[in-house]
C-alpha cells in the first residue's frame, strides 16, 4: 500500500538554475490572452522572470 503522505523527495522544493535565491512573490493583473499565451510556454514562470528582467536592463 502506498503511503498516504507522499513521498518526501516530493516535499522539497524545486532546484533552482539562477544564483539567487527565489525567495519573493510578485502578483499583477493581466488579459486572459496574455495568461493563455504565457501559459503555453515551456516554463512559464522563467518566461516572466527573463522578460522582467530584459525590460529592467532596458531602463538602465
Amino acid at each position: 500500500m502506498p503511503n498516504p503522505k507522499g513521498n518526501p523527495e516530493n516535499l522539497e522544493p524545486g532546484k533552482r538554475r539562477g544564483d539567487e535565491p527565489l525567495t519573493e512573490q510578485l502578483s499583477f493583473r493581466v488579459s486572459k490572452e496574455m495568461k493563455e499565451a504565457v501559459k503555453a510556454k515551456e516554463d512559464p514562470p522563467e518566461f516572466c522572470r527573463r522578460a522582467i528582467q530584459k525590460a529592467l536592463d532596458e531602463e538602465k
